[in-house]
């Protein structure tokens, strides 16, 4: 590379959650023939019981899972030359129960940075989230790098402390970073985001209030240069930046876009008609802070008591320290999205 604060690609690059969203956009983008095609060897970590069908020729898969430390040294296992460790494992919306969230996104992580220092890699990417940092206390505020924890229930706490982890790591001389995307978009998606394709082309989703709360978006390409850059910039361990496509969206703009890339895909879609007051937002968060304090998750009234909140951040520190420089719009990305399903053979 020629920029004197880049360093090369290394020999060997890991990725944890090999088989998830981005752990499946990461390996595609280093196993292709685009800008992020990598020469060195790429080994993914996926658990026991996860498919790998969608996952490129070239990838070494190494069974494991995060909250079980010995199984992390089999990483390592033959490896020679620099180390590289992305950490996207976690869990957003746990199957079973609450304590997925802390023995995944605190504890788990905790294990990647002390396998990642025994071993020692050269420099770890930690993939974090908006949730430690909460919700923006107005459509105007941006959420900016020197921003304080306030996390939102029990994915936030959990994600927060997972970033503490690599603090005490970066402390103990590791050299690892952070990214914090919000909430991303793009191919290899799970059902949830298939759900929303298809509430927005039945004219369902529920749009709360004016629709004006403003949210930041990462479309996947995007996240997986800003991943990237934080690799391979040399900066100053345990740094994190804001990752997110280059303006935030209005949940009443993201819905419209929506539609209008379905309808350019040539779906059939109905006039978005389902409207709800804020107060159901106030509700649902209501009743999903008192199912968590039970020990209980119940995905809708999550997802609906976040649909009242502004989650906004501001990337120029991004822009600024590693030259990142979001390309994909949301109009685009969404487009993306949709073929993607299409050729998949999933029904929207």
């Amino acid at each position: 590379m020629s920029d004197p604060n880049t360093i090369d690609a290394p020999a060997t690059t890991i990725v944890t959650g090999a088989s998830g969203w981005l752990g499946t956009g990461l390996v595609t983008a280093f196993r292709g023939d685009g800008e992020y095609a990598r020469s060195g060897f790429v080994r993914g970590l996926v658990r026991p019981e996860e498919s790998t069908q969608h996952l490129p020729d070239g990838v070494d898969v190494v069974r494991g899972d995060v909250t079980d430390p010995a199984s992390l040294d089999a990483l390592f296992d033959g490896m020679t030359g620099d180390v590289d460790l992305i950490h996207t494992a976690g869990v957003i919306h746990p199957a079973a129960s609450m304590d997925e969230f802390d023995a995944v996104n605190h504890i788990g992580t905790r294990n990647v940075m002390e396998a990642a220092k025994r071993h020692g890699v050269r420099r770890v990417v930690h993939v974090s989230s908006n949730s430690p940092f909460g919700t923006n206390g107005a459509r105007n505020d941006r959420f900016g790098n020197d921003e304080p924890y306030h996390p939102y229930l029990g994915y936030g706490r959990s994600k927060m402390d997972g970033e503490l982890a690599v603090l005490a790591a970066v402390e103990g001389g590791l050299n690892a970073v952070m990214v914090r995307p919000p909430w991303f978009y793009g191919p290899h998606q799970p059902a949830r985001q298939t759900t929303f394709f298809t509430m927005v082309r039945k004219g369902r989703f529920p749009i709360l209030g004016d629709g004006g709360q403003v949210r930041s978006m990462t479309y996947i390409d995007n996240l997986v240069q800003g991943i990237v850059r934080a690799e391979l910039t040399d900066t100053e361990p345990g740094t994190g930046w804001w990752i997110a496509d280059a303006e935030p969206y209005t949940v009443r703009e993201i819905v419209e876009t929506v539609g209008d890339a379905l309808r350019a895909e040539g779906f059939e879609v109905k006039a978005n008609s389902f409207r709800l007051p804020n107060l159901a937002g106030t509700v649902a968060e209501k009743i999903d802070t008192a199912a968590q304090k039970a020990g209980r998750y119940i995905t809708q009234f999550h997802v609906l008591g976040e649909m009242n909140k502004n989650i906004a951040v501001d990337i120029s520190a991004a822009r600024a320290d590693l030259g990142y420089d979001p390309q994909v719009s949301l109009a685009e990305g969404m487009r993306t999205s949709i073929r993607w399903c299409i050729d998949q053979g999933i029904e929207l």
